[in-house]
């Protein structure tokens, strides 16, 4: 039987997939560390990182033998019954970022969606906001998940078009704007401020300095809940363990996933004290998958892995060279540059023609691959293992791009 090509592999998707995702034209078989190979053997700098969920690079063999040695132990048990792998994976958790509890997912919208019923149990339990009133706050250009209620707080059509009736009970506020936030915090019936520390999905977004310290301070004021979607810039993405950290800021309520399994196995997790996390009690909320062996096994040997490598410190350099180096380059079609960390992007100017597709798609025939979003933005965030050497290696081939479209 001949072997398939990456044209058959593709055509192969095309054929019986849903059509949801529009891929960069290459059929990746093999990863390990900074790098992955294509079914020719073609080898690539990989500079999306699963959407930063391979921060501890590909395969990385503490995580994967985790996995592997929990798997053929216990795999799951479901929470109808105790396992001895969960209450060790909670206290490592509740204890590294400083919260009472740990509730356990598997994706980050389940966890996102875990943090909007925390919002709202807490509001009628304990603010005392009238049943079915409360409203809580979050940012246009937000990306928080795919599902039904996260859409609703979505400002982008591509997410919410043709998905209604849209579930209430938001207010959209510009992001980095607090003389708005302010004016809605003033409706004694909101109960949580939902945002991202760094909007990366809408292209790389970093708020102001002070921002996200003033936001906290004045839900604080209002008695609001300040809650941090760290699914992609938290685990040492932007140089920080959480890019909350930038500003000292510690939100109500915590979100993390992508990362926290080093891209081996899907597990978020929401983390939170007394007040909040035990406002939902036994059969409210729930999930099969959700704190079973594995995951727990991965999670801990995930944020060993980021400890252990000093990847957090390592994010904080390598972004520093990586921007400084990408507004050196002599290019009309680069219009910005900004990021924390190994959270970068740049934004693109369509030329002659081409646009941000167009130099994702000559980057991977150059030995790299990224991926555009939002038609004109790139963004970069190569796994934080990566060293200097490997990433100068990188940026030459991202120069040599830029440099054959002038």
């Amino acid at each position: 039987m001949a072997l398939l090509s990456s044209k058959d592999f593709m055509a192969k998707e095309d054929k019986f997939g849903a059509h949801n995702y529009h891929p960069i034209p290459v059929v990746l078989s093999k990863g390990e560390g900074i790098y992955v190979w294509d079914v020719e053997g073609k080898k690539y700098f990989d500079f999306l990182a699963a959407y930063s969920a391979v921060n501890q690079g590909h395969c990385h063999p503490k995580i994967t033998k985790a996995l592997t040695d929990q798997a053929g132990t216990l795999a799951l048990t479901s929470r109808a019954f105790y396992n001895n792998v969960l209450g060790d994976w909670e206290e490592y958790m509740t204890k590294l970022f400083g919260y009472d509890r740990m509730l356990p997912m598997n994706s980050g919208a389940e966890a996102d969606e875990t943090a909007l019923k925390l919002i709202r149990k807490w509001a009628y339990k304990v603010k005392g906001i009238p049943a079915d009133k409360a409203k809580i706050i979050v940012c246009d250009g937000n990306f928080h998940g795919r599902t039904i209620t996260i859409i609703s707080m979505s400002s982008d059509p591509d997410a919410y078009n043709h998905y209604g009736p849209y579930t209430p009970g938001f207010v959209n506020i510009p992001y980095n704007d607090l003389e708005r936030l302010e004016k809605e915090l003033a409706d004694p019936n909101v109960a949580g401020f939902l945002l991202e520390p760094i909007q990366a999905e809408a292209g790389v977004f970093v708020p102001d300095d002070g921002f996200l310290k003033k936001a906290s301070e004045m839900c604080k004021k209002h008695n609001v809940l300040f809650v941090a979607d760290e699914v992609q810039t938290g685990l040492g993405r932007t140089g920080k363990l959480l890019a909350c950290d930038h500003e000292n800021v510690r939100p109500d309520i915590l979100i993390l996933g992508k990362a926290l399994s080093g891209g081996v196995y899907p597990v978020s997790c929401v983390l939170a004290d007394d007040e909040i996390m035990l406002t939902i009690r036994p059969g409210e909320h729930g999930s099969t998958y959700g704190g079973n062996p594995v995951a727990g096994k991965v999670a801990m040997a995930a944020l060993d892995v980021i400890q252990e490598e000093k990847l957090v410190e390592n994010s904080e350099q390598m972004g520093r060279i990586f921007r400084s180096e990408m507004k050196a380059i002599d290019s009309e079609m680069i219009e910005a540059v900004r990021g924390k960390g190994l959270l970068n992007a740049v934004a693109v100017k369509p030329t002659n023609g081409k646009t941000a597709w167009d130099v994702c798609v000559r980057l991977k025939e150059n030995g790299l691959i990224a991926k555009p979003t939002h038609d004109h933005i790139i963004r970069f965030t190569p796994p934080l293992v990566i060293n200097e050497s490997e990433l100068r290696k990188a940026i030459e081939i991202i120069k040599l791009t830029f440099k054959e479209f002038e």
